[in-house]
């Protein structure tokens, strides 16, 4: 029998993938591939993702253009320098292969606005300057005066000025107190309804083709909107409460429900010593809250992600290294997309 009419541990890429465009933004033909999408299901016998008898959710972090795409404002280029482009390649033609097994694409959409507490515009120094974009603000920094909250910022927010003073200095001794990166100001990213904000286009074909091709909705959930806090994990936030206890965010229940729904969870995406890194972390410590043996459910596509490094200023990558090592211990799996996923994954 040939291929066509047989299953097939791998299925082959499709004709119009080109990986020479991952590193490109343009508009996904939507009609042409879902027509591709349906006559791939047939060609190669592609069940519907509700006969999955082994589910598998592929867990993307953040995979948009602003960390993406090189001359966006945080691309990641790891030590390569190329690093997010290179992890998309192969995590576009790791869906595309084993597209007959991923039950459902679960994503995560970094989502902000001008005035949020890590951009430019929330701080200022005495002369009225705002700091410079991957400034590392301390506790210190706060308590001594040297950047404050930017009263300006209150009208947009819906605060007074003296309540962001208390927040902001409640926020970095939060930091520090959780052991957690210093407050950075990074560039303007991820805005709101721009082309920063959308998914990396070759991986937003691959996520919608695998969505007709297996009657499968991939799932959207946004993070990061909230205003006085950052939002690096896609479980909760840096700081969930303000100094008077009451909420700044609401943690995100879906990932903890992905323990109960999925038999194995392939996690990828940007960055892997941030977003993806303290996903990870928060979703360790609920596991180990609940159960510890799920953790062996997690698998870290380690060629699919790669840390923040911006050249002669900060390197991530050790940081990252070793929180993986913990992850590991702890469980989890370390694996790479272009070793066949049968050799890695336990179905058991």
């Amino acid at each position: 029998m040939s291929a066509e009419t047989t299953p097939m541990e791998t299925l082959p890429l499709p004709p119009f993938y080109d990986p020479e465009k991952v590193g490109e933004v343009w508009r996904v033909p939507y009609q042409e591939r879902a027509a591709e999408a349906r006559q791939w299901a047939e060609r190669y016998h592609i069940p519907a993702a509700q006969c999955d008898t082994f589910k598998i959710a592929l867990v993307a972090i953040d995979v948009q253009n602003t960390f993406c795409i090189p001359e966006f404002e945080l691309f990641v280029g790891g030590r390569s320098g190329m690093g997010a482009v290179e992890d998309n390649r192969r995590l576009c033609e790791f869906l595309y292969r084993y597209l007959h097994r991923i039950t459902r694409v679960v994503v995560t959409l970094d989502t902000h606005r001008a005035f949020q507490i890590f951009h430019p515009v929330m701080l200022v120094n005495e002369q009225g300057e705002h700091p410079g974009p991957v400034t590392l603000i301390t506790l210190k920094d706060v308590q001594s005066g040297k950047w404050r909250f930017n009263p300006q910022a209150a009208f947009s927010l819906g605060i007074d000025a003296s309540y962001g003073q208390q927040q902001l200095l409640h926020y970095v001794e939060e930091l520090a107190k959780k052991g957690k990166y210093d407050l950075t100001i990074w560039p303007y990213h991820a805005m709101l309804g721009g082309i920063g904000h959308a998914l990396v286009s070759a991986f937003e074909e691959a996520v919608f083709f695998h969505t007709i091709a297996r009657s499968s909705q991939a799932h959207f959930e946004i993070k990061g909107d909230a205003p006085l806090t950052e939002n690096y994990s896609a479980i909760r936030a840096e700081v969930m409460e303000d100094f008077w206890g009451k909420p700044l965010a609401e943690p995100h229940l879906y990932f903890l429900q992905l323990l109960q729904d999925y038999d194995a969870i392939l996690i990828a995406g940007q960055a892997k010593s941030h977003c993806v890194n303290w996903t990870v972390g928060d979703w360790l410590e609920e596991i180990q809250r609940i159960d510890p043996s799920l953790a062996q459910k997690i698998y870290l596509l380690e060629d699919c992600m790669s840390p923040v490094v911006v050249p002669n200023v900060v390197d991530y990558t050790d940081l990252a290294e070793s929180a993986f090592a913990h992850y590991a211990e702890a469980g989890m799996h370390r694996v790479r997309s272009t070793d066949p996923m049968d050799t890695w994954l336990m179905t058991n």
